[in-house]
């Protein structure tokens, strides 16, 4: 099994990145044979990911690169991540051909694109944090350009609030990482599982924990880091967003479980923190997807919404213990659901777009009322993001509502208040219900509404080729298929990642379809269709004068922390403190040349004195004979920065 190791794991990693150059290469003789060469990269990385179910894997290493070295594995987890992500980056290419037909940039596009393909799949396999770190950091560069692809303002600003805030994730982690290899001098994800995840006594490991998150919670758009997601999703291209939402902020997911599983383990501190910052996360993305009335918006936001859903069983995973069974099957099974469920729905959105370039639900509405194709896309995926039963979404939903009731029934026995976990679970469920609700608005808007305005077709044939309408019935038609049977193709997924989540195997069978699990199912489907007739037909939505349905985006505007806290800190407040302390500092600087000027270089007194230039802090100026002061401290610490940047360069090479 080494052979499988030492040639498919760097495969996975650098033929992508390799092809990307090849078919920039190609692009610029044949566009057409640079958009098959694409497929066919994407084609053969897939059937790559397939070799790792032929057995395990033995660790691949790059010994030096970088310093400590890489490392990445190929069994277990993340050969379920790899598979997933050869197979929905092979999907996504295919789309893409029809979908930028007609766009510019696209040799730019197919470069980035297969690049992020190898940086995924490098944070995926990663066996350390620094590998993880390093593919992390490398994605996020090369992921970048293809949120601003079209270069609009939108996209620009878009795409500015992404790098700032991967950048900023990357250096923060970086920093806890830093600080973890110094103290437990190690960064090997099962090393430290062994040697810290089994301490009774983890909270000196608190504050690294919360640096090396930052990173990966940012990446994930979790709550306050979310800030990027929405626009970012809507102003990319579909294609992009699709990577985005499924893979891409899923990396971030990996990174918060692998510091859950491996240095907090069974942690309930840890746990409960989580489940802070998840509750939160579901609820705000759901709200924000209620009152959205443009379609991708809302899916990106949905996105939001549901990696809250996951981070709820990451936090029961280390509440419950060594009870976490649930709490993990249901982790990694809305992992993988939820990278499904997207799949179908932004490829969907995408078709609305390449044929009507818009977006807002008063724009494309009843566009797909004669749309068989559309129909089964958009129903298929709300039944399974909504949790309906006989659907995959419901499946997993299903177990993450029973790992808190299971540690409700704990806190019973134990004769401890429920009262916490009681609202978690009414919470939860208020969450699904809204997920119901806004999916019921899209789907209504694109499929049923009328529209009297003509509806402005862009494009001209068919609106979806053979090959994309495939694809769509293939991502659509696999939804129910996984709900239908979960013990036969859910749960074998689930074992496989059972080892990485340090979880023992249910004590008992799990009967999905029985009353008492289906009962939070039913409680969130009265929950989401009380509030889409309740609250969005009644107060999101008029009536115009023709009788059709307007659609209205009442969301208050300064309930924006982007535009009314992060971008006025990081772009007026902090620059001001730190120009503010560094005019102290050079002036103080300064302030020492010029005394040492008047009292050791004094001519007077038979001193050397300096040659005086410009070059000089302070110096006289020959055509007024007065002193002038220059800010050099500032200019030498901007030296010093520089330095410090080609020495870690070198240091990298």
């Amino acid at each position: 099994m080494e052979t499988i190791s030492n040639v498919v794991i760097p495969f996975l990693i650098f033929f992508p990145m390799l092809g990307s150059v090849i078919g920039y290469v190609i692009g610029k003789k044949n566009k057409k044979a640079r958009d098959v060469f694409a497929m066919l990269v994407t084609f053969l990385v897939f059937g790559a990911s397939l070799l790792l179910l032929t057995g395990k894997t033995e660790p691949y290493q790059m010994a030096g690169v970088c310093g400590l070295g890489l490392t990445a594995m190929g069994s277990g987890l993340q050969m379920i991540f790899a598979i997933m992500t050869g197979g929905i980056w092979f999907l996504t290419t295919i789309f893409s051909r029809e979908y930028f037909s007609d766009e510019r940039n696209r040799n730019r596009y197919y470069l980035f694109m297969l690049l992020t393909e190898g940086a995924t799949m490098g944070v995926f396999l990663s066996m350390d944090l620094f590998t993880t770190l390093v593919f992390f950091e490398v994605m996020s560069m090369t992921s970048y350009v293809l949120v601003v692809h079209d270069e609009t303002k939108e996209a620009l600003r878009a795409g500015q609030t992404y790098l700032a805030v991967a950048v900023l994730g990357g250096l923060v982690t970086l920093m806890g990482l830093f600080m973890l290899y110094q103290k437990a001098g190690t960064l090997d994800m099962d090393t430290l599982q062994q040697s810290i995840g089994m301490l009774s006594d983890k909270s000196e490991y608190y504050g690294i924990g919360v640096l090396v998150l930052f990173g990966f919670a940012a990446k994930a758009g979790l709550f306050p880091l979310h800030i990027w997601l929405p626009n970012t999703y809507t102003y990319a291209p579909a294609p992009a967003s699709a990577l985005l939402s499924c893979l891409l902020t899923k990396t971030g997911v990996f990174g918060i479980m692998v510091i859950t599983a491996k240095l907090f383990l069974h942690d309930a501190a840890w746990g409960h923190f989580m489940l802070l910052l998840g509750m939160i996360t579901m609820l705000m993305g759901a709200a924000l997807a209620v009152f959205s009335v443009n379609l991708k918006r809302t899916l990106a936001c949905s996105s939001m919404s549901q990696i809250g859903f996951i981070m709820v069983g990451v936090a029961m995973q280390g509440i419950l213990g060594e009870h976490n069974a649930l709490a993990a099957a249901g982790t990694l099974l809305h992992f993988i659901n939820h990278s499904l469920l997207k799949l179908a729905l932004f490829l969907s959105a995408g078709v609305v777009f390449m044929n009507l370039k818009a977006l807002d639900l008063n724009e494309i509405k009843g566009y797909g009322r004669d749309k068989r194709l559309l129909q089964f896309a958009f129903l298929m995926a709300l039944l399974g993001i909504g949790g309906i039963p006989l659907w995959n979404g419901y499946i997993s939903k299903t177990l993450l509502h029973e790992s808190i009731v299971e540690y409700i029934h704990i806190l019973e026995a134990a004769g401890q208040s429920v009262m916490l976990m009681k609202t978690v679970e009414y919470l939860f469920l208020f969450a699904g219900g809204l997920t119901l609700a806004y999916m019921t608005k899209i789907f209504v808007a694109v499929c049923i509404d009328q529209n009297s305005n003509p509806i402005p077709i862009k494009r001209q044939g068919p609106y979806i080729s053979k090959v994309n309408a495939c694809i769509l019935i293939l991502c659509a038609g696999i939804l129910p298929v996984f709900g239908i049977l979960p013990h036969s193709l859910q749960e074998p997924l689930a074992a496989m990642g059972r080892d990485f989540l340090a979880a023992h195997a249910p004590e008992h069978a799990v009967h999905y379809f029985a009353w008492v699990n289906m009962k939070g199912a039913v409680i969130s489907m009265i929950i989401g269709m009380v509030v889409y007739f309740g609250f969005i037909r009644t107060v999101l939505m008029k009536q115009d004068e023709h009788g059709e349905n307007v659609y209205l985006d009442l969301w208050p505007k300064w309930c924006n922390l982007e535009e009314r806290v992060y971008r006025p800190l990081l772009l007026h407040v902090l620059p001001f403190i730190g120009a503010f302390f560094a005019r102290i500092a050079a002036t103080l600087a300064d302030g020492v040349v010029s005394i040492l000027r008047m009292v050791v270089f004094n001519s007077d007194n038979r001193k050397v004195i300096p040659p005086e230039d410009k070059y000089f802090s302070a110096y006289t100026d020959m055509e007024t004979d007065k002193m002038v002061y220059r800010e050099g401290f500032a200019r030498s610490l901007l030296m010093i920065g520089i330095g410090l940047a080609i020495a870690m360069l070198y240091i990298l090479i």
